[in-house]
């Protein structure tokens, strides 16, 4: 195999891969969308968060990322075939901008570190708020914070006092069952229960998985430098042929 070939080769293996994960995210845009259980619907009963109309376009987001990382492997795997100079110069371009666009992200994130925690005080008062107006009464709200503390294995945005006042306890004068770990879930098991708030619990396993969270995002940039490589060496290969 020619050096021309294993560049072809090299990007079917990358646009086969960047192809997989757009269908992929595409899937979960599309699913999140049209899944009327989705835990979107609990965010979007949270009024006055300044930024959370963002979150809320998330489906749409991962639909767009999609849709363009199939365009990415279409325009990958075309221009390898049809040794297309336009086809492998679009496509360098469009991975250049995405990884100019992560790295000011990133860089984005890290000077704004404080706007973000404001974001998120915001929207955890937001949640609380939302818990004692109406968990136990609205049966959808009910329902999705019952099912999120259900997988989670936690209670409250923060903790178990998130239902204080909350149309639940006032009826019942207990807390929801997943705040205890066995028995009558009242004050008392629910303030010596060793069960987190929902909030924490994502925060710790965001930790417990900060290598992996690294790891993942560093093999994304390695991926988009290495697909670039490539497709330029194409483009020039291809260049020195046709001159």
């Amino acid at each position: 195999m020619g050096c021309f070939g294993f560049l072809k080769m090299m990007m079917f293996i990358f646009n086969g891969i960047i192809f997989m994960a757009g269908a992929g995210i595409l899937a979960v845009g599309i699913w999140v969308k049209v899944d009327s259980g989705s835990i979107l619907q609990l965010l979007q009963s949270l009024k006055g968060v300044d930024g959370l109309e963002q979150l809320l376009n998330v489906g749409y987001l991962l639909i767009a990322v999609g849709a363009l990382l199939l365009l990415l492997g279409f325009l990958g795997c075309c221009g390898a075939v049809k040794e297309s100079r336009c086809m492998l110069l679009l496509f360098f371009v469009i991975i250049l901008i995405l990884f100019i666009a992560e790295v000011a992200g990133a860089i984005v994130i890290l000077v704004f570190r404080g706007v973000v925690d404001q974001l998120i005080a915001k929207l955890g008062t937001a949640a609380v708020k939302n818990i004692q107006k109406e968990y136990g009464k609205s049966a959808d709200i009910t329902g999705l914070w019952n099912a999120t503390m259900d997988v989670l294995k936690c209670c409250g945005f923060y903790n178990f006092t998130d239902f204080t006042d909350s149309p639940f306890f006032e009826n019942n004068n207990l807390y929801p069952s997943p705040c205890c770990t066995s028995g009558l879930c009242d004050y008392s098991n629910a303030h010596n229960s060793t069960v987190s708030g929902c909030f924490p619990k994502v925060v710790k396993l965001m930790d417990e998985n900060s290598i992996l969270i690294i790891g993942v995002a560093f093999g994304i940039a390695v991926l988009e430098l290495a697909a670039m490589s490539v497709s330029m060496s194409m483009y020039c290969k291809i260049g020195s042929k046709l001159g």
